[in-house]
C-alpha cells in the first residue's frame, strides 16, 4: 500500500514584498530613513532633488532651507532651464548651490564661510535667486 502513495513536490514560491504600511523605523535594529531620502521626499513636489554629496554638505554645515527658499531655488532652476543652461551656480542669500539644470539636481552646497576663495568650475551660468 505504501507503493501506491504518490507525493508531488510543491513548486517554490517567491517571497512576497513587505507591505507598504511597514516603515523602516518599525523594524527592530534597522536605522531610520536617511537625511537624503527625507529631503528628497520633501522636494518631490517641485521636482528638485539633492545629491547625496549635497545632502551631506548641508547636514555637516547646518544648512537648512525653508519652503520659501526652496520655491526661489526651483524658480531659478526653471529660469535657467528656459535659457538653455546645463549647470548653474545659484546664489541663494548666503548660500551657493551648483545645480544640474537638466537633471533638476543640486550637486553641491556651500555656505558663506566657504564661499571666499572658492572656485566654481563646470558651470555655464550663474543665477542670483
Amino acid at each position: 500500500m505504501a507503493d501506491d502513495l504518490l507525493i508531488l513536490p510543491q513548486p517554490l514560491q517567491r517571497p512576497t514584498a513587505k507591505p507598504a504600511s511597514q516603515s523602516v523605523q518599525g523594524q527592530a535594529g534597522a536605522p531610520g530613513p536617511s537625511f537624503d531620502s527625507l529631503l528628497n521626499q520633501q522636494l518631490q513636489g517641485n521636482g528638485l532633488r539633492f545629491s547625496k554629496h549635497a545632502s551631506l554638505r548641508m547636514q555637516s554645515r547646518g544648512i537648512q532651507f525653508n519652503a520659501n527658499d526652496l520655491g526661489r531655488l526651483d524658480q531659478a532652476v526653471r529660469q535657467a532651464g528656459a535659457k538653455g543652461c546645463r549647470d548653474s551656480l545659484v546664489l541663494l542669500d548666503s548660500t551657493a548651490l551648483v545645480v544640474s539644470i537638466k537633471d533638476h539636481t543640486v550637486i553641491t552646497v556651500t555656505d558663506k564661510e566657504q564661499l571666499k576663495g572658492n572656485l566654481f568650475t563646470n558651470i555655464d551660468s550663474a543665477i542670483i535667486a
